[in-house]
């Protein structure tokens, strides 16, 4: 499996147990309806447990534009292969969003709500502002990144410590986007990376979906660049550290 291929395969899984999750939740008649943040949470930690697993031995499991940037900057990936990285995750997201909304697509027809639609592919704020949305994005990023960096580090201080596990190498960052997702993911739904919000609304933009609102355009920047922005700081912090 080449680089490009592990990066689309891995985003697609992280979105159709990710999205998965959320319609779940929010749809009209599901069997876990209203099952709460914890079980939202829960999902999405677990769906970057199965992308990496899948990707990480082919590509590294970025699956997220926010890490392949980070990776660039601080030496540890190479820039002419960025945009492909990117290209693929992007691809990825939009294939696992179209996967949800035909598995969920009886919900979809009869769920009146259309924000709550719009939550499955999509995240929004509790409360709408862009300043602070942006800086809520920009810092759950950073803390996703700035622990990665560490996660990812071969040899880990003076005893040289090995941290490579095989599969289970996956679970560091399976929890860390589950604390992130706990803590900080409140007053955005927590992004923390551009392909997974941008690649399923455009989605939500193009498919027939009964009752259907916008894809809220106006929102959507802060999800694609708060998270590069929360990137490029902690690569740069990173880098200061070292």
């Amino acid at each position: 499996m080449s680089a490009f291929t592990a990066e689309v395969i891995g985003t697609m899984f992280l979105i159709i147990l990710g999205g998965g999750v959320v319609a779940n939740v929010v749809l009209k008649g599901t069997k876990g309806n209203n099952a709460g943040w914890m079980v939202i949470t829960t999902g999405w930690a677990l769906s970057v447990f199965a992308g990496v697993v899948i990707a990480g031995p082919y590509s590294g499991a970025h699956l997220n534009p926010a890490v392949t940037l980070a990776l660039a900057i601080v030496g540890k990936f190479a820039w002419d292969q960025v945009s492909l990285y990117i290209a693929a995750q992007m691809l990825g997201a939009i294939l696992g969003a179209l996967l949800v909304w035909l598995i969920y697509k009886p919900h979809f027809d009869t769920t009146e709500d259309s924000l709550a639609q719009l939550a499955v592919f999509s995240t929004g704020p509790a409360i709408r502002h862009p300043f602070a949305n942006l800086f809520s994005e920009a810092l759950g990023t950073f803390v996703l990144i700035f622990v990665i960096l560490y996660i990812t580090t071969p040899e880990m201080g003076e005893q040289k410590t090995p941290i490579g596990m095989g599969s289970l190498g996956a679970l560091p960052v399976t929890f860390l986007v589950w604390a992130i997702g706990l803590s900080l993911g409140g007053t955005t739904g927590y992004a923390i990376n551009p392909a997974r919000d941008l690649g399923p609304r455009i989605v939500h933009s193009l498919i027939p979906i009964k009752n259907k609102c916008h894809s809220d355009w106006r929102y959507a920047w802060v999800p694609v660049l708060g998270p590069l922005a929360g990137a490029t700081v902690a690569a740069l912090l990173f880098m200061i550290l070292q």
